[in-house]
């Protein structure tokens, strides 16, 4: 791993697919009649998350997914992510054994880690790291 100190980390060894690309949208039914309509990718799952203040959508490709974030609360990093930097690419999630395990072992070899805990996230488990750990990229973590 680049940046982190003594090569890949155990609990990263095993690392999965990439579970799924994620994109934030200023409107989910707008992008839905891109990703959907247009690509002709069908939609798995549409949700509302009022604890995060998004509503997202999963869209199968392949062994991974889209995952389309529309903010719905302005307040959210989210949003405010949407309003500096527009629509587009946000992060990437990467599939882990033991999200947990994963977590202290980045920590611990000094990974700036949003999530020092697993959260519950729309698939299960779910952890970020910090963009200047993926060198720009926000990186979130899913126990599968």
């Amino acid at each position: 791993m680049v940046g982190i100190p003594g090569g890949v980390p155990d609990a990263l060894r095993a690392l999965g697919r990439i579970h799924h690309v994620a994109v934030i949208v200023r409107d989910i039914d707008d992008a839905l009649a891109v990703w959907r309509d247009l690509l002709g990718l069908p939609v798995e799952l549409v949700l509302p998350i009022a604890s995060d203040g998004v509503t997202i959508a999963f869209l199968p490709v392949g062994e991974s997914k889209i995952e389309l974030v529309c903010p719905t609360d302005p307040s959210t990093g989210v949003a405010r992510f949407l309003d500096t930097k527009g629509e587009g690419f946000h992060h990437v999630c990467l599939e882990v054994p033991d999200l947990a395990a994963a977590l202290d072992d980045l920590a611990s070899r000094g990974a700036e880690l949003v999530d020092r805990a697993p959260r519950r996230g729309a698939e299960g488990p779910v952890a970020f790291l910090h963009p200047r750990t993926g060198r720009g990229v926000l990186i979130e973590l899913i126990e599968a």
